[in-house]
């Protein structure tokens, strides 16, 4: 960065300007890498689906064929059935190995869906509302999406809780992210935790996430994100 100088401008002024200018770079050098890292995932989870997870889907459907041509008293019989229940069961890893990487449901039919995906996975039931028809940036959707698988993890893990809502609400250029439940609160954000981690990613888009958390009155998880 080269900060320029106006005619005039008092050295204070001059360094407080320097400092802004530096602190915008620094956000948008921040936002930039999120960005890299998103498509980074994406491609993985690409590679991952077209190529480990069809060889060993095929591979699964091959010894399902080989199974089926052998005799009830084959002796490889139960190994060939073995093999493939451990190929199906290395086709459900890669999947979920792929969805932690990158949802391929959210760039291939948007934060809805995606969304309820992740409702759908949860042991509790999770009500999705309030999901903007318009597609938002792709760097908003992925923030949105891995606050609200995290803190759906935190839920069944942690919270006791009968249900949960994910809601959002776009106001004019901000968007507003809320997850709660009705379990026992408590929680906190601590260096460690998995919300702590995506921190930066809401900071690095200008926004800001917030635990709310009283002992034995829920949780909200809340990611306020301009647009």
């Amino acid at each position: 960065m080269r900060t320029v100088r106006f005619p005039g401008e008092s050295p204070e002024h001059r360094r407080a300007r320097a400092l802004r200018e530096r602190v915008d770079d620094l956000r948008t050098a921040r936002q930039r890498i999120i960005e890299a890292a998103d498509a980074e995932r994406r491609r993985i989870e690409r590679d991952l689906h077209d190529g480990a997870q069809q060889r060993m889907v095929s591979l699964a459907l091959t010894l399902g064929i080989i199974e089926s041509k052998l005799g009830a008293d084959s002796d490889i019989a139960p190994l060939v059935a073995q093999a493939r229940e451990e190929a199906q069961a290395a086709v459900s890893e890669l999947r979920e190995l792929a969805r932690g990487i990158h949802p391929a449901v959210l760039s291939d039919r948007g934060l809805g869906p995606a969304l309820e995906a992740l409702a759908a996975r949860a042991p509790v039931p999770v009500e999705v509302c309030g999901v903007p028809e318009r597609p938002l940036p792709p760097a908003v959707e992925a923030a949105v999406y891995f606050v609200t698988s995290e803190t759906l993890t935190n839920v069944a893990k942690y919270a006791h809780a009968c249900t949960a809502r994910v809601e959002l609400d776009v106001d004019g250029d901000q968007l507003t992210l809320a997850i709660s439940d009705d379990g026992v609160g408590g929680a906190r954000s601590s260096a460690d935790s998995g919300l702590a981690g995506l921190c930066d990613r809401i900071e690095a888009l200008d926004g800001e996430l917030t635990v709310d958390s009283p002992p034995g009155e829920g949780t909200i998880v809340r990611a306020q994100i301009p647009l």
